[in-house]
């Protein structure tokens, strides 16, 4: 039992990302000395069935089967969005209308319309001490956390090149089911968004610079699938034989697009003999046909002093060349697992890596220090919204011959 004030939430959804978000709600106490205690009050799904088996697998407490109830409940003081993209302006909106705080997975919303409705509700929650954050999860890993430390500190200089790719595989067999990532209007869109979004998210918040253009590409490979069929974690097996019901695919399988980052300072305040900076130029890819590669999110910066290179299916390293000291070592490897690393020092001795889950209990450590401190945490609604802005704008320029198309200011 614990004398800290208790954090009650309520999660809406049950499937991939709830039960990441459920083990983050129960470890990060156990982990982390947070000044609230997250308990986990209920979870809501249509499914009454299949919302109590989560329950109980999971750890909540209660179920419903309509989020309204969840949001009309005294005892809960958070909601936990992790339901397809077409319902999180509904329920963001009507949570912090409620003066519940609000954690939603990303994207944001299915558009930029959509998103803005969200930001204006989160803006005027926050002023009454109701707080609001999107689940770009990846800012948590520590070797990427670290990244963002030596980018603020100036160890790269002036950054030139942002090169980022979220490569997967699950859809490259073409008999894989027609789940709901591969409708538009539950999904949005689809690589671009479900992976993709996790790039430009981590590119920005790593370089400090928003992306204001693009030139872009989309394409769908596959473009019927099995409606019915073995459904297995992101995707499985679609149903074979003469009479099988197709349905059509209406998302991108794949999203490439060049991109051009606002100019500003040095990066660091550190001074690059006058250089001019007219800001970093950007090249982005994400597909779900990418045989071999089962969850590589890319990130690598070139810049005036030094580069930086991450890939998530190594997530526990980083790696940095530093043009003053090694000029002709190359890259080495940082094993980012040490005490003074970001969140690294709460789990393992040195050396022991940490996985996929910890990234989202580090997200509930800091949505929840910032609760207890009455700040905004990051990333903001607003700042998800420009996120949103940016995957317009792609959508925008390949539906147009991949013509230049300006980010929204």
């Amino acid at each position: 039992m614990s004398d800290r004030k208790p954090l009650r939430v309520g999660m809406v959804g049950y499937a991939f990302m709830g039960a990441a978000h459920s083990h983050a709600w129960r470890t990060a106490p156990r982990f982390f000395d947070l000044p609230l205690q997250p308990e986990l009050s209920a979870v809501a799904g249509r499914n009454a069935e299949g919302v109590r088996a989560a329950a109980g697998k999971y750890g909540w407490d209660g179920v419903e089967t309509d989020w309204r109830r969840l949001i009309e409940r005294d005892d809960i003081d958070l909601i936990d969005i992790c339901t397809p993209g077409n319902t999180h302006a509904e329920i963001a909106i009507a949570a912090l209308e409620a003066g519940k705080h609000v954690l939603c997975e990303k994207p944001l919303a299915n558009s930029v319309e959509e998103a803005e409705l969200m930001t204006e509700a989160a803006d005027s929650a926050a002023a009454r001490g109701v707080y609001s954050m999107c689940g770009f999860s990846y800012r948590r890993t520590p070797a990427l956390a670290l990244a963002k430390r030596m980018v603020d500190a100036g160890r790269l200089g002036q950054i030139r090149h942002v090169r980022a790719q979220y490569l997967q595989d699950w859809l490259s067999d073409a008999n894989a089911p027609l789940t709901w990532r591969l409708d538009k209007e539950k999904s949005g869109s689809g690589s671009l968004g479900d992976i993709g979004a996790h790039s430009i998210d981590a590119a920005q918040w790593i370089t400090g610079r928003r992306i204001t253009g693009v030139s872009a590409l989309l394409e769908t490979f596959v473009k019927e699938r099995p409606v019915g069929g073995d459904f297995v974690g992101l995707g499985g097996h679609g149903a074979t034989g003469e009479d099988v019901e197709l349905g059509p695919v209406t998302v991108d399988d794949a999203a490439i697009f060049s991109a051009r980052f606002e100019g500003g300072a040095s990066d660091g305040g550190v001074s690059d003999g006058g250089a001019s900076d007219d800001g970093p130029i950007g090249v982005f890819e994400a597909t779900r046909f990418a045989l071999g590669r089962k969850n590589a999110m890319r990130l690598e910066l070139n810049g005036t002093k030094g580069s930086l290179a991450f890939d998530f299916e190594d997530m526990n390293s980083l790696s940095f060349y530093d043009a003053a000291q090694e000029p002709d070592a190359g890259f080495r490897r940082i094993q980012v697992t040490e005490p003074e690393h970001p969140y690294t020092g709460n789990w393992w001795p040195v050396g022991h890596g940490l996985g996929y889950e910890h990234v989202f209990t580090h997200q509930v450590v800091d949505f929840v220090n910032a609760i207890s401190e009455g700040r905004q945490p990051s990333p903001s609604f607003a700042e998800a919204l420009q996120v949103q802005k940016v995957l317009a704008a792609v959508e925008a320029s390949a539906t147009d011959d991949s013509r230049w198309q300006k980010v929204q200011p």
